[in-house]
């Protein structure tokens, strides 16, 4: 389904995944520029997305073309959700490189444009990934999340994450120190 032909009223968001975003040359256009904007206005916002400041376009340009490389050698996953036309939400994991963890991935980023919170977008997202990582035959999925990130800690905990660690105050924005959580999900235990 292409976003753009949908109308702005959609109540539930449309998730794409990597190879239906690049199929529309028109998305694919315009996607680093949204995920950009998205990303910027968050991290401006207070976001824990890894930036003390908001990127530039060309670090997001640089981010996203890591990851379509990872994407197209198997390696990764992406996912893009919509709001009829918009990109409100974005969100990858990608395989562990050491040899010894290449069966495992770690989920890096999953930002959600503030105006969609509260729409099911980081969840679909999410579970979107989830299923990648399955279809991929990833292990265990892996990520962190900064400890006054409670929705996102609430979310990744109704989808089966588990926390297998913390890190107290490792987290630095400027003064300002946070814990460091580590969740995991075992897909081993939901096979078979």
């Amino acid at each position: 389904m292409n976003p753009a032909t949908t109308s702005g009223a959609t109540a539930e968001p449309t998730i794409l995944t990597a190879a239906e975003l690049t199929s529309d040359q028109e998305l694919t256009g315009r996607f680093a520029g949204a995920a950009h904007q998205i990303l910027a206005d968050l991290v401006s916002a207070g976001a824990a997305l890894g930036w003390v400041e908001p990127p530039s376009r060309d670090e997001v340009a640089e981010l996203l073309g890591h990851v379509a490389s990872a994407v197209r050698a198997g390696d990764a996953a992406l996912r893009a959700a919509y709001l009829g036309p918009r990109l409100v939400g974005l969100g990858y994991w990608i395989r562990y490189a050491r040899p010894t963890h290449r069966p495992h991935a770690d989920l890096e980023k999953l930002a959600v444009a503030a105006a969609a919170h509260g729409r099911g977008v980081g969840r679909a997202l999410t579970a979107g990934l989830i299923d990648d990582a399955r279809a991929a035959g990833i292990e265990v999925l892996t990520l962190d999340v900064r400890g006054d990130n409670t929705g996102a800690l609430r979310l990744y905990q109704s989808l089966g994450f588990t926390e297998y660690g913390r890190l107290p105050a490792f987290v630095a924005v400027g003064e300002r120190r946070y814990d460091k959580f580590f969740h995991m999900l075992d897909l081993r235990l939901r096979r078979g």
